[in-house]
């Protein structure tokens, strides 16, 4: 299927991140990783996917995440955000916050539930995205909008709930080829005719580090490619040294590191998504699609741990969301009514095998809490990790 044409405003736009990518090229003598190339697409200052002012959510963006779908999804995730707040500091901190739909139903939830909390921090590096947050929350909550702040970097320390969903496949990765005899990581080059191209060379540093310890953990077939993230398990181990008392919920599609590196997976996991297509070519329209990979949740905890935080659970979306009280939320509409027909039809997104439901997974690390967490209480696979 065709991909829909962008306008000429956004062709110019792409055409200009793509100017400013081929310079980087240049000036790295005709190479670049992959994860440099996904880092200038998504996040270049004014130019990047996330960084510049097109629409990315909901119906008119390029894809739905969860919160999109139906408020009944931040209705579970309140009460596990209220029991690790319980646990630790009434705050909430929002890594990603997208539209700022989730925040504005949790915190609308939280009210319901008597649980608010005394401040909900968001981090996000788009002016843009900061400014549609910030809408969507004064349209939707406006009597909580004061407890909301933004914050540009990491807090040097922290007590409470940190939140993301969806943040994860969005961080840059590196791809790599391993080959019978050499490992070999894929960059990104540019050919006669000035277009992107894949150029491999041999792997070096921490991508090679990286991706022999996988291969000595995995059966690998030679020719086996797929991609190795850096910068994801890197952020959850930062949490480790800022982190003082809490818990990391981590909501993303992926999966163990058995399953993410298995011969059947044999083509990575890579995905673009633009106005609702999804695609492999990343080198196509460069700031105007999202680029995404699954995550490896072996590898988070596998960094997080050895930084402080311990591993609290990990579970399929659908589990983690029924543990919440997903089917209880959805019980207190109308049965028949509109409200509850378009609700159910949402929750079998959230929740059935062949849509979300699977596929996502949940996982919580934290530090200092001796209480098992709701969302883990039936169904924890944290012995696959």
């Amino acid at each position: 299927m065709p991909l829909p044409t962008p306008s000429p405003a956004a062709l110019a736009h792409s055409q200009q991140l793509q100017a400013e990518i081929r310079h980087r090229i240049a000036a790295a003598g005709g190479w670049i990783s992959f994860a440099d190339f996904m880092a200038a697409a998504l996040y270049a200052p004014g130019l990047g996917y996330y960084t510049a002012g097109a629409r990315k959510f909901g119906a008119a963006g390029d894809f739905v995440t969860a919160p999109e779908l139906t408020p009944l999804f931040a209705q579970a995730l309140a009460h596990q955000a209220a029991q690790v707040m319980a646990l630790s500091a009434p705050c909430i901190l929002e890594a990603g916050a997208g539209s700022g739909r989730l925040a504005a139903d949790l915190l609308l939830a939280l009210e319901k539930l008597g649980q608010l909390p005394a401040r909900y921090a968001i981090l996000d590096v788009s002016a843009d995205l900061r400014e549609r947050q910030r809408q969507t929350l004064a349209s939707a909550a406006p009597h909580l909008l004061e407890r909301v702040v933004w914050l540009d970097e990491l807090p040097q320390s922290f007590t409470g709930l940190v939140l993301g969903n969806e943040v994860l496949d969005a961080m840059p990765v590196h791809c790599v080829t391993w080959q019978a005899d050499a490992i070999l990581e894929k960059g990104v080059s540019v050919d006669a005719a000035g277009r992107f191209c894949w150029q491999e060379r041999p792997a070096a540093g921490r991508v090679r580090e990286a991706a022999a310890a996988i291969a000595a953990e995995c059966p690998l077939p030679p020719g086996f490619t797929s991609e190795i993230a850096l910068a994801g398990p890197a952020w959850a181990a930062a949490w480790g040294e800022r982190l003082a008392q809490g818990a990391l919920l981590l909501i993303d599609y992926g999966f163990p590191r058995r399953e993410f590196y298995h011969p059947q997976r044999h083509g990575g996991t890579l995905m673009c998504h633009y106005r609702h297509h999804a695609h492999a070519d990343p080198f196509h329209l460069p700031g105007l699609e999202d680029i995404t990979a699954h995550v490896d949740f072996t590898a988070l905890i596998a960094a997080a741990f050895p930084a402080g935080l311990e591993l609290l659970g990990y579970t399929s979306q659908a589990q983690f969301l029924f543990n919440c009280g997903l089917l209880q939320a959805l019980e207190a509409l109308t049965p028949g009514s509109l409200p509850y027909l378009k609700a159910a039809a949402a929750v079998q997104k959230l929740v059935q095998p062949q849509e979300m439901g699977e596929l996502f997974k949940v996982i919580a690390m934290g530090k200092g809490l001796d209480t098992p967490l709701l969302g883990f209480c039936r169904g924890d696979r944290s012995h696959a990790l």
